[in-house]
C-alpha cells in the first residue's frame, strides 16, 4: 500500500490550486447575453450593463424578444435602446 504524502514539488502544489472566480450578478449574465445576441458594438456595451442593472429582468427580456422579432434588418441595438428608453 502506498502512502499519500501530498504534493512533493512546488509545481505540484501550484497546479493543484483551484482558481476562485469573482461573484457574478444575474444582471451581468443578462447583459452579456444581450450583447451576444444583438451584436452590440464595443462603445455601447457599458450602456447595456447599465440598462440591465437599472431595469427589471422581465423588461430586458421583453425588449430583447421584441427587438429580435420586429427588427429584421438594420442595427438591432438601436431598436433595443429605443424600447428600453420607453
Amino acid at each position: 500500500m502506498q502512502i499519500n504524502k501530498g504534493p512533493e514539488k512546488l509545481a505540484d502544489l501550484l497546479t493543484a490550486r483551484k482558481s476562485i472566480k469573482a461573484p457574478k450578478f444575474a444582471w451581468q449574465d443578462l447583459a452579456l447575453e444581450v450583447i451576444k445576441e444583438l451584436n452590440i458594438p464595443e462603445f455601447k456595451r457599458s450602456a447595456v450593463f447599465k440598462a440591465c442593472k437599472q431595469n427589471p429582468r422581465a423588461k430586458i427580456l421583453i425588449a430583447l424578444n421584441d427587438t429580435k422579432e420586429f427588427c429584421q434588418t438594420g442595427e438591432k441595438w438601436k431598436y433595443f435602446f429605443k424600447i428600453i428608453g420607453l
